[in-house]
């Protein structure tokens, strides 16, 4: 019994840890300032991004590297932490 209950104490701890809205709403020039739009071709909008970020604190965006005549696809993953948007971008 106790161990069904530790591990449903687990399970709801886990599933509440997971991407939470930011503090504060990030802002469109806090996106800008990141410079993915410059470093990335990036489908998603500015505005479709912020809101992911404002809703889920996280946002997975799918995008090229922005080098011409090359082909590079990534994986880019914006975090809203209290210190501003972390980038970490993966090669596909």
């Amino acid at each position: 019994m106790k161990r069904i209950l530790l591990g449903l104490a687990l399970l709801v701890m886990t599933i509440s840890a997971c991407a939470l809205p930011p503090e504060r709403p990030v802002t469109r020039e806090e996106l800008m300032q990141t410079g993915i739009y410059q470093t990335f071709i990036i489908e998603d909008s500015p505005e479709q991004v912020l809101n992911m970020l404002n809703t889920y604190g996280e946002a997975i965006l799918k995008g090229k590297r922005n080098v011409p005549g090359k082909d590079y696809p990534v994986d880019i993953k914006l975090l809203a932490t209290s210190e501003g948007i972390d980038v970490l971008d993966y090669d596909r």
